[in-house]
């Protein structure tokens, strides 16, 4: 962990020097699928670097910690509207193309690229996962006894990004992101239960093609200060922006 958000530091200190022109602060939500509504608080967090390829065209990337309340978990036979797997960080990388569309007031990019994610600290919710063993089985008690495998995972993502400058050195910044991914998680164990006044069923857990769910809605809202004469457009060179 300690690792983990040193290298995460110096990296924002190694991109805020390399963008030396816009930096800001957002703050991002993140709604997953079948999972816990997030607020990730992302103290180590560098979006929006990188170059670019033309006037119209650049290519972005940075990278994220973040807090993620609960995620689904699929491909296997619980089926679940609520996150099975619990609290946890996650770290976020992106890669985007960026087709920017400035006009005199505002500027909208449409993003599109692929994502690489690793959580760590990870806990089973035993809760949901429990009532969702009840429902698969039809019975009246459920209790489950689970390892799992952490593995990165990848994906894809597309959204759009709103920028609306308030004065030369003043913009605000609203942006949308949908994100499908995915990562191996196999589960492994036990779990026990049955009917009430029933003598209780152990059966043994092998699922071996499970996945952490990490598809949802990331949107954000951000301030985007301007460094140098603040003129022009916000290419994406120089537009490192803390979250």
């Amino acid at each position: 962990m300690k690792k983990i958000v040193f290298a995460l530091c110096l990296f924002g200190v190694m991109a805020t020097k390399a963008s030396g022109q816009d930096v800001g602060l957002s703050f991002s939500y993140f709604i997953p699928r079948n999972g816990d509504f997030s607020t990730p608080i992302s103290p180590f967090s560098i979006r929006g670097l990188g170059v670019n390829l033309n006037r119209f065209i650049a290519l972005q990337t940075g990278a994220s910690l973040y807090r993620m309340a609960g995620l689904g978990i699929i491909d296997t036979p619980l089926e679940s509207n609520h996150s099975l797997l619990g609290p946890n960080f996650t770290i976020l990388v992106p890669a985007e193309l960026v087709i920017q569309l400035a006009g005199q007031q505002v500027q909208l990019d449409l993003k599109a690229g692929g994502f690489f994610f690793c959580g760590f600290d990870q806990q089973l919710n035993y809760g949901n996962i429990d009532r969702a063993i009840k429902s698969l089985k039809g019975w009246d008690l459920a209790n489950a006894n689970l390892s799992y495998e952490n593995n990165p995972g990848f994906g894809y993502h597309f959204g759009t990004e709103l920028t609306i400058p308030f004065s030369s050195q003043l913009k605000i910044s609203l942006e949308v992101n949908y994100l499908v991914g995915s990562a191996p998680l196999p589960l492994k164990g036990i779990y026990s239960g049955g009917f009430f006044n029933s003598p209780n069923e152990t059966i043994p857990v092998d699922f071996k093609d499970a996945k952490v769910d990490f598809t949802g809605l990331e949107f954000s809202i951000g301030l985007i200060f301007s460094g140098g004469n603040g003129a022009g457009g916000k290419g994406a060179r120089g537009r490192g922006r803390k979250r």
